[in-house]
């Protein structure tokens, strides 16, 4: 019987009370005391009847269930006389798939914060207000693969007059269903990996969310911003942050429009096909030059300097363009900074050779010599030349375009091109006398 219980519970799971016995035990979770160590034991008021767990639970205020095949509440009594001071509460990764039951948790939460749902299986929980008014407190709410209903969201947002966080990650979007009603306190929406391909869905975040200052949408494949600058200034005017990473934009004129959101700071746009053409550096300063207001760009600040340089090569760079594939910038930038000469090429890399002309005695030849060999190895290139061994050798290095005399190379294990060979030089070798 006791086995036959034990994998009914199994295969229903356990309740929300029965994972917060077993994790937060004394054996599991010791009390630590002392101040900063932000574990909290909640006692029952004087005069109340408490439960027989009360007084071996070590409550911290973020409690971390994840994983712990939760489906639904249990006791309500009992989580309200133990969770009345947690203020986050991560429940990813289990079995709940009722609202109802989520709601007996979270109302009698009541200082809740921060709630993450995130791979719980909701796609098919229905919603109702009266449920939603539950998280009226709540500021953030992650429910990343949940595949809640564009319904289900808006139902929350319309009830939860504090919302600030909201992430929809991993949910199968490929439209966004509109609100009936704006939700005026949301200031970041993470909506990573889902299929949203079409600015067209897109736009509707702006009059869904007026106030938001984070759009993270990475993982999207979007193929263009098609609105007008106008438009975009209407309906996103307080957006800081976007995170456009490998989407699929394919045009500069995608990147000039971000210009048009007056409060941006900050943009992540890596893996674009756009920038595919490009080296890292000239990727890096394209995007900075095309982005006058931003001052982070892929999570590295701009500096000023950084910006002029950028700037500048942008002029540098469209020098041999028709005056029909200028972008815009390119005009803006001359005004500011005038059309500039492009840049000397200047080769700073080691020579690797050098032809010099080789004397010993009366015999004089021109060899071409490696200056990355060493003085050793230039006198075994040398034997066949002037017909010594090299144990017989002194090597002098003649440098024609100053007037100081022969350089004897001593240190057979030094490089040539310490010695500033160049071509045209002279070689003296000297049989050494018995």
């Amino acid at each position: 019987m006791w086995a036959s219980a034990m994998e009914a519970s199994e295969t229903e799971g356990r309740s929300f009370m029965q994972a917060i016995s077993e994790k937060y035990s004394p054996e599991n979770f010791p009390c630590r005391r002392g101040p900063g160590l932000g574990v909290v034991v909640p006692v029952v008021p004087s005069g109340q009847q408490g439960s027989p767990m009360k007084e071996r639970l070590n409550l911290p205020s973020i409690l971390v269930l994840n994983g712990c095949g939760i489906s639904h509440a249990g006791e309500k009594g009992e989580i309200a006389a133990f969770c009345a001071h947690v203020i986050e509460l991560d429940l990813s990764h289990n079995k709940l798939q009722d609202w109802h039951e989520i709601t007996k948790i979270v109302s009698n939460i009541p200082n809740l914060e921060f709630l993450n749902l995130s791979s719980n299986p909701l796609n098919d929980a229905v919603l109702e207000s009266d449920c939603a008014k539950a998280f009226s407190c709540i500021r953030r709410l992650v429910l990343n693969n949940t595949q809640v209903s564009w319904h289900t969201v808006h139902t929350f947002t319309q009830e939860m007059p504090e919302l600030e966080e909201l992430f929809l990650c991993l949910n199968e979007y490929t439209t966004v269903t509109p609100a009936t009603m704006p939700c005026p306190t949301l200031r970041l929406l993470h909506i990573t990996d889902n299929s949203l391909q079409e600015w067209s869905e897109v736009r509707k975040f702006g009059s869904m969310f007026p106030a938001l200052d984070t759009l993270i949408m990475a993982n999207n494949n979007l193929n263009s911003i098609q609105d007008s600058g106008e438009i975009l200034q209407r309906l996103f005017p307080n957006l800081r942050s976007i995170n456009l990473h490998n989407a699929g934009l394919n045009r500069w004129e995608d990147i000039e429009k971000l210009n048009c959101l007056p409060k941006l700071e900050e943009v992540r746009l890596q893996g674009i096909p756009l920038l595919q053409t490009y080296t890292s550096a000239e990727r890096r300063s394209l995007m900075i030059a095309q982005l006058p207001s931003v001052n982070s760009l892929n999570g590295s600040v701009v500096t000023d300097g950084e910006r002029e340089d950028a700037e500048r090569f942008f002029i540098r760079y469209h020098l041999d363009h028709s005056e029909e594939e200028l972008p815009h910038r390119y005009h803006c930038l001359v005004t500011k900074y005038g059309k500039l000469a492009p840049l000397a090429e200047i080769d700073l890399r080691p020579r690797c050779h050098a032809k010099v002309e080789v004397r010993c005695e009366d015999k004089v030849e021109q060899v071409n010599i490696r200056l990355d060999q060493t003085v050793a190895e230039l006198k075994k290139q040398l034997r066949t030349v002037v017909q010594l061994p090299t144990s017989n050798m002194r090597i002098y290095y003649i440098d024609k375009g100053t007037a100081f005399g022969p350089d004897e190379l001593k240190y057979n294990a030094r490089a040539l091109h310490s010695y500033s060979i160049q071509d045209g030089d002279e070689i003296l070798v000297v049989p050494k006398t018995k």
